[in-house]
């Protein structure tokens, strides 16, 4: 499951820097999560940095991209891989 970030953002600029996978990113209103990106930190962390240190608890889990344990690691070794490529 990729996370998103809701209306409730307060684009305090804490999470961005906390994403291991460079998932996030200033959207037009409030910061968003690239899905394709975004593994909940599995593979770097137990939890994901983004929920940990966000002020005001806008990153819910996105109903619109469920994934498993699996694939969420399966993402993280793909996105490691190109990155040493």
């Amino acid at each position: 499951m990729a996370l998103m970030i809701t209306d409730e953002c307060i684009n305090c600029d804490v999470c961005e820097p906390e994403c291991p996978n460079e998932a996030i990113s200033p959207g037009e209103t409030v910061y968003v999560i690239d899905a394709n990106r975004c593994t909940e930190c599995v593979g770097h962390f137990d939890e994901p940095q983004c929920v940990q240190i966000c002020p005001v608890a806008c990153i819910p889990v996105n109903p619109a991209h469920v994934e498993n344990h699996d694939s969420l690691f399966a993402k993280y070794i793909r996105l490691t891989q190109d990155e040493a490529s």
